[in-house]
This record gives C-alpha cells, structure tokens and sequence, in this order.
C-alpha cells in the first residue's frame, strides 16, 4: 500500500476511533433519576416548573409525578393539571427530538402520573393511608437500580412521609436501611406537618430543606428574588412572555403568568441538569439549585412567623440547609479585556443560586425555541473539554495550568471562556487570583498550605448564540505541603 494512502486509512480510523470513545463517554453519564411531589393548583409557579421539567426531560429520568396537597392545597389534589401540560408537550416533542435524542413519548409520561393522598400533612399518614403515589415510590426504591432516587418536593411531603411509615412498619432494618440509603430528598421548606416528622424519625436520611415555612430566607427564594444591584431582567415578566409563553408552541402556552413568585419550585431539581457544574451527592459543592452545607441549624429562636400554619419545632439532627457565597459577578467591558470584576460584592445564601440564574434562564429560553424551531435556527451548548484530569495533586508553591483548548460549540459559535475559584466548594477558603481568566488556559501556583487542601476552580464556557449558552468544568485541586 502506498504510504499516502497509508496515512489516509490511520486518519480514517483514528476519527472513527475518536467519534466512538466521544459517543462511548456520552452513554456512560448517568441520568438523574426523580419522582416529582407537586400540589399543582395551589400556585402557578409548579405548573411554569413542570413545563421546564419537561424540556429537561431527555436529560433527567423522570420516574413519577404525584399529584399531592399542601398547606395551601390541603383537601384535593389536581392530576389532570399535570396531564394537560404533559399533552401540550407531546405535541412538540417530535420538534425537541431535532435538537436531541432521547425525549420520551407522551404516553410514557402520562402513566407516570399518580395520585397522592387528598388529606394535609400527617393526617394523610398511617394504617389505611398509602396511596398511588407512596405505592409508586416503593416500586421505584425496590427495583434493581443502584442509582440514588431524588424525590423532588414542590409542596407537601406527606405521601413520601407514607412511603416511609410503609417501609419502617413491613420491612427488616436490613432491608429498611437499604432502601432509605437511595433516598435524596429536597423539598421546597416545610409545607405541611409531615416534613419535620420524616426528619425527627429517620434521621440517616439525606435531606435539603430551608427549614419551616419562613420563604423569604430560604435559599430557593433566590430564583424568583429581585436583587439590586445586578440586571434581574430575565425573570421580568416581559422577558417570561417573550422567551416563554409567546410564539413557542403549545408548551409555552401552558406556562402561566406569575401570581407570588415565578418558579419557587424549580430549584428543587435544577441540580439535577447535567451541565459540568452540578454534583448533586455534593450539596455543598455548589450548582444551579444552589449550595447547601451539613448541620443542625439553630433557627427555632431565631424563627421569623410565616403564613401557611405549619407547626415549626426546632431540627433534632443535621441536615442539608443554607450556606452562604461570596460573590463578585463578572461583567462585559467595552474595550480591553473582554470581561472584569464588578465593583459590588455580595455574600448570602441566597447568593449561591441567584448567582446561575442568567444562565439556566438563558438555557430554558433556548430549550422553549427547540418547541418550535430546526436544529439550524436555534442554539445548542457548547462542549467543554479539558486537556488533563478533572482532579489534579499539586504541591504547594508549585506551578500548575487549566486548559480548555478542544472545547467546541455544535453550531460553530464563538466561544468565550472563564475560569474562576469558588472557595465555599473546598476546604482553602481564600479566593485564587487568576491574572486573564477570560482565556483557553490559565496558569497559576499553588498557594504555600500547611495540611492537604482542596481548591475548586470552575470553567464557565459560553457561545455567542442566541441566548447565550453555558456548559461547565469543575476541576478539583489538591494542594498538598512540601
């Protein structure tokens, strides 16, 4: 064989070769998987987060959604509300599939659907009580599947709080162990009686919860807050109307207009969105639902006096609740380098997921144009790719670099690029300078430590589509002492 031609076949080959450990990767990424407890009806903001949800829908496996009452909602329960978006979405989901694969069928969805049991909070819990829904959350935590199952909480907890009285009551502590070790739970605070009741009775289980029902100082809150000093167009209900509910199919017309807040249960499973940035086995890590820390707060003193009637009692154990960021955003410049440090700094619970929230909105606009739009009209992420491990051991003083170089965008975007450090995420709590972090690589020296130390540096890359997407790199240094 002639030696051009020789060249010819390796090029061949090393690109089939590339194409397939790229596709191999991407099948290995596993999909969070979720059942949803929603009291549909009591506010429009859980009907606007399962029309998001479901755009998610090919990327988060959606095991149930269960019609349930809260505080707001005690008496009845509204299934059909669910179906009536899960049918606008089976009318465009043959468009969502122009975009990506993996959109699951109409019918699918709607036998997910289960009804919880129409009676408040702890009243809804005991002999004689189990229901579709706490039924259906059982069959799930029995099958043969070692992934953690998320229990997404958008008003009462009742019919899990069930589930678990089921499980205490008919299996072994072996087997109830088991079972109970799936289980992550974060819940919209406390919207019935049943929350602290699950808390106080098993007390192993992994838990994310503003605690009560004081809503202005929960973490949460943050996606619908107006926070002054930074640019809070994009939950403006001018924005909602242009990029959500107009002209975007029948999904977007089935996103309601905001009553008390937009979207108050969305954070509940925007950790689960596998974007580069959300870990959700690590709360305390940082992502779009937020960043939550592992303690037992001391808040029963300290308790402002919320609306909705549930009986506040004071945390027996510690659990997964608000941890404060220090933030200072990142703003575009006119000239010179391409974007600078604000001069205003914040630092909140609320900091941690507001601080998102141009991107995932961003993201849910480009998702709603999917609805409607080919794959040439409309913008996709960009894929970051790292040029070495997402873990690396460094020693102290010692030099070291971050490089993005292969990133690429599915469309031929522009791509922008920021590195930064999130101090909150690991164990060295000073900020790392980073002289041009708006470049491909960066590179850096290892601060002089003591003891072993964990700094999170974080890659935030962008295209220059419309909207604007991002996709992340969270990379992991260990700083070790000479």
């Amino acid at each position: 064989m002639k030696r051009n031609n020789c060249k010819t076949l390796l090029s061949v080959i090393v690109v089939v070769l590339i194409f397939f450990s790229e596709n191999i990767s991407a099948q290995s990424i596993q999909k969070n998987r979720v059942i949803i407890l929603t009291d549909i009806e009591a506010d429009p903001d859980d009907t606007q987060s399962l029309v998001r949800l479901l755009l998610y829908a090919n990327e988060i496996d959606i095991k149930g959604i269960v019609a349930t009452t809260s505080c707001w909602h005690k008496n009845r329960i509204d299934p059909e509300s669910i179906r009536k978006v899960i049918r606008a979405y089976g009318k465009v989901q043959p468009n969502l599939l122009k975009h990506e694969s993996g959109f699951p069928e109409v019918e699918a969805l709607l036998g997910l659907v289960k009804d919880g049991f129409p009676e408040y909070g702890m009243l809804g819990v005991g002999d004689g009580k189990d229901s579709e829904g706490s039924d259906w959350i059982l069959k799930e935590l029995e099958k043969d599947d070692d992934r953690p199952l998320w229990i997404s909480v958008w008003g009462g907890v009742n019919t899990l709080a069930q589930t678990l009285n089921k499980i205490k009551k008919t299996k072994s502590k072996a087997e109830a162990k088991k079972l109970m070790a799936k289980l992550r739970v974060y819940t919209i605070s406390d919207q019935d009686d049943s929350g602290i009741w699950i808390r106080n009775n098993f007390p192993d289980l992994f838990y994310i919860v503003t605690p009560g029902d004081d809503y202005g100082s929960a973490t949460w809150n943050a996606i619908n807050s107006y926070v002054k000093g930074i640019n809070n167009e994009k939950i403006s209900n001018d924005w909602i109307a242009q990029n959500i509910q107009q002209g975007h199919g029948p999904l977007g017309r089935e996103y309601p207009d905001v009553a008390w807040g937009v979207e108050g249960d969305t954070p509940a499973f925007l950790s689960l969105i596998p974007n580069g940035l959300n870990v959700p086995e690590h709360p305390e890590w940082g992502g779009w639902g937020g960043r939550y820390e592992l303690y037992k707060p001391d808040n029963f003193s300290k308790r402002k006096k919320g609306r909705s009637g549930v009986p506040f009692e004071p945390e027996t154990r510690a659990i997964w609740t608000n941890a404060v960021d220090n933030y200072t955003p990142y703003i575009p410049k006119a000239y010179g380098r391409a974007v600078g440090e604000d001069t205003v700094t914040f630092e909140n619970s609320k900091v941690s997921l507001w601080r998102w929230r141009d991107d995932f909105q961003n993201d849910f606009a480009a998702r709603m144009d999917w609805c409607t739009t080919t794959y040439a009209e409309a913008n996709h992420p960009p894929v970051p790719v790292l040029m070495h491990p997402e873990e690396l051991t460094v020693k102290s003083g010692e030099a070291f670099s971050l490089d993005a170089f292969d990133s690429t965008d599915p469309d031929g975007d522009n791509l922008s690029f920021l590195w930064f450090s999130y101090p909150e995420a690991g164990s060295y709590k000073k900020k790392i300078k980073i002289s041009a972090e708006n470049v491909h690589i960066v590179n850096m020296t290892a601060p002089e430590v003591k003891k072993n130390e964990t700094i999170h540096f974080i890659l935030k890359l962008s295209d220059k589509g419309s909207p604007s997407l991002s996709r992340y790199k969270r990379v992991i240094v260990n700083v070790v002492p000479k």
